[in-house]
């Protein structure tokens, strides 16, 4: 039995399947196999989510999609129909995320891409969000990712073109000046300015 982070192989890869046997405290992804450590999230980090959960919790609690907080798991495995956690080898936690097609979710998360996914940029996770969950994302069909730069107190909003199955950037992007006016939820506006922790 795994009981520690430190009894891991980073080199090595792991299913699913392993990912349920493991023991610890530590929170850690699965990106195509590959172990990911996730960083505790900052104070600044936590404020922001948790504005950002409840302008949006306000807006789907009489909506059939549901929202959901890490730590929430999100299984991508491609294609999704009739895999097994042997075969699942992305296990992944977005800040945030809302889904629509409720016969994804289980016991234990989701499985599938959700509709929406809200992604807050920390320190040491920051080349791991703009390119391999992008690329994650993107490959699995996620209609709208929003990146949240808290440093730079600004917003990228990618949009989901099935035509192409790519990504786009919907532009300009945003600051904490502007109102973030979702794509797929037409009517969810948020004035970022209340997102954002007052500047010192």
């Amino acid at each position: 039995m795994i009981t520690s982070i430190d009894q891991l192989d980073f080199n090595k890869r792991y299913s699913y399947a392993d990912y349920l046997t493991w023991k610890f405290q530590e929170r850690i992804e699965l990106i195509k196999g590959k172990l990911s450590k996730m960083a505790a999230p900052s104070p600044i980090h936590q404020e922001i989510s948790s504005n950002l959960h409840g302008f949006m919790w306000t807006y789907l609690r009489k909506n059939s999609c549901k929202l959901y907080a890490a730590p929430f798991d999100v299984r991508l495995p491609l294609p999704i129909n009739k895999v097994t956690n042997e075969k699942i080898d992305t296990v992944i936690q977005p800040d945030l995320c809302v889904v629509c097609d409720l016969s994804k979710i289980t016991k234990s998360g989701c499985t599938g891409a959700p509709d929406l996914v809200v992604e807050i940029l920390s320190p040491g996770n920051s080349r791991k969000e703009m390119r391999d969950k992008f690329e994650l994302y993107e490959e699995a069909g996620v209609l709208e990712y929003w990146i949240i730069d808290p440093d730079h107190r600004s917003v990228l909003v990618y949009i989901f073109d099935e035509k192409t199955n790519k990504f786009y950037a919907k532009l300009p992007n945003l600051t904490d000046i502007d109102v973030l006016e979702c794509t797929i939820f037409p009517h969810l506006k948020i004035d970022l300015k209340e997102v954002f922790p007052v500047s010192e």
